[in-house]
């Protein structure tokens, strides 16, 4: 059993915890339910929530492990490329043969000496466990009175399940929420072919561009100057130059007819799309207050109005389901729809030898905080780094429990810094000053955490510099006239913290 680890699902998340924990000298078995590998990249229908037209959200820097280029040339890579990029990750550290295919593992438990994993064709022992099979696959359905009376032709389902427009051809759709999958699919049907598009929700997000004035907007606002903001100024200024980098990349959603969000970009929320607010203003989409009930075809809503419609797709997040986990450990990581007891979502002091993979709720991509989680994982269970103290992670632990209740959205710049920092992995600005402006104000690109700390690779100035510059001569250490000012006021407030 020695240095044997189970790892559940060969996602991204497994699939790059199994390669940095061979890379320490451990033997990881990959378990996967269904036949293929990529979890939600897959597209295999009731396991994922990927259709086969999608683009992603984020851009190809930041949809890449720091061990393999992106395969596309595409800002906005394909699903099925995507899929292939995973496919090739996996043949390239010899994942794939350690990938149990077909094999749903339906308990975890402790013993005497170690773990015990549950499936089909029996239990096994493992030292180790990983858990990545992700918190996207058990749609949230919110509460409306008589939606269980809804006669539409088309059905009320979630927008998890959705594959293709054709079957809402010449029909009238509420689409409910305002995150990604709800306004991508409400601007796939008001461009295919439906004959009414109607959006409900219950706040309006600010809604960012996929891509603004030549760079990818996660390239603007998931930045490593980002988190050092938001540990350093006040959370109003931060909330500030957030809005200001949206709006100022975007516009404001009542300019184009949607209503009005909430001045705080913390509150309202943000959501990257292309083309939902233009079809906004071009009035193929429709936006409402949230519905209030449903009596058969008619949807009644907030302001008053009702309408009748043929479907109702959610688009209204995930409930967090691990119910293969024994009534033990559910119970010491306080287990719920929302929430999951670790340090930093990744490892609880009671239960030594288990770890969590891409386990916490985020705007942005994954790719590159799980790379670094990852890394984390495998650094301390092979003794690269010392493991974190377990009354420092009690500590953490309660940190977040007093935070329950409260929005759990995570940005992306923070859980990647937060990871980086703990496998001690994230580059001094000060080593790197023909690299400054591109690490402050460039996309956090999987090659700036390759600079320093293990397994720092001698390439990783030159591929950083090459990921900094794709879209516009970032490297330049000239700041902009905007970047000049959030630096001078970071820098003021570094000053007063020293003294």
């Amino acid at each position: 059993m020695v240095g044997r680890v189970a790892v559940i699902g060969a996602g991204p998340g497994g699939l790059v915890v199994a390669r940095w924990l061979l890379s320490q000298g451990f033997e990881p078995t990959i378990f996967e339910q269904t036949s293929r590998l990529g979890g939600q990249w897959s597209g295999l229908p009731g396991h994922s929530g990927v259709w086969p037209s999608m683009h992603t959200n984020t851009s190809r820097v930041l949809t890449a492990f720091s061990d393999l280029d992106p395969l596309d040339d595409a800002v906005f890579p394909s699903s099925r490329s995507i899929l292939d990029y995973l496919e090739n990750y996996a043949q390239l550290f010899g994942l794939v043969p350690r990938i149990r295919f077909g094999t749903s593992v339906e308990h975890i438990g402790r013993d005497a000496t170690g773990w015990v994993v549950s499936h089909a064709d029996g239990d096994e022992s493992f030292e180790r466990v990983v858990v990545a099979t992700g918190r996207f696959q058990a749609p949230a359905i919110p509460a409306v009175p008589g939606l269980d009376t809804f006669a539409g032709s088309a059905g009320a389902t979630s927008t998890y399940h959705y594959r293709d427009s054709a079957q809402y051809r010449n029909q009238r759709v509420l689409v409910a929420g305002c995150a990604v999958s709800a306004l991508e699919i409400a601007a796939d049907l008001a461009q295919q072919g439906a004959a009414r598009v109607v959006v409900t929700q219950r706040r309006q997000r600010y809604v960012l561009p996929k891509f603004a004035a030549g760079v990818p907007s996660d390239h603007r606002i998931f930045t490593r100057y980002g988190t050092l903001a938001t540990e350093q100024l006040p959370a109003p200024e931060v909330d500030r130059q957030l809005r200001e980098i949206v709006v100022e990349a975007g516009g404001s959603p009542e300019q184009y007819g949607a209503p009005t969000p909430d001045p705080s970009l913390f509150k309202a929320g943000v959501t990257l799309n292309q083309q939902y607010l233009p079809l906004v203003a071009e009035g193929r989409i429709s936006v409402r207050p949230w519905m209030t009930s449903v009596s058969g075809t008619t949807v009644a809503f907030a302001d008053g109005h009702a309408e009748d419609f043929d479907a109702i797709m959610f688009g209204t997040g995930f409930e967090l389901r691990l119910p293969f986990l024994s009534n033990e450990v559910q119970a010491i990581l306080d287990l719920d729809a929302v929430h999951l007891d670790a340090d930093r979502y990744t490892f609880h002091p009671d239960l030594p030898g288990l770890a969590f993979m891409g386990m916490w709720d985020q705007s942005g991509g994954y790719f590159v905080p799980m790379e670094l989680q990852a890394r984390w994982i495998a650094y301390t269970w092979g003794g690269t780094i010392p493991a974190t103290n377990p009354a420092d992670r009690k500590l953490a632990i309660d940190v977040y429990r007093s935070r329950r209740g409260m929005p759990q959205k995570t940005r992306m710049n923070l859980a990647a810094l937060t990871f980086a920092r703990a496998a001690g992995v994230e580059p001094h600005l000060d080593s790197w000053p023909e690299l400054r402006r591109g690490l402050l104000f460039g996309p956090l690109a999987p090659s700036s955490f390759r600079l320093e700390g293990p397994d720092a690779l001698p390439d990783a100035p030159a591929r950083f510099a090459r990921d900094a510059a794709a879209f516009g001569a970032i490297t330049s250490n000239d700041f902009t006239a905007r970047e000049a000012r959030y630096w001078s006021l970071l820098s003021a407030a570094h000053t007063m913290h020293a003294i």
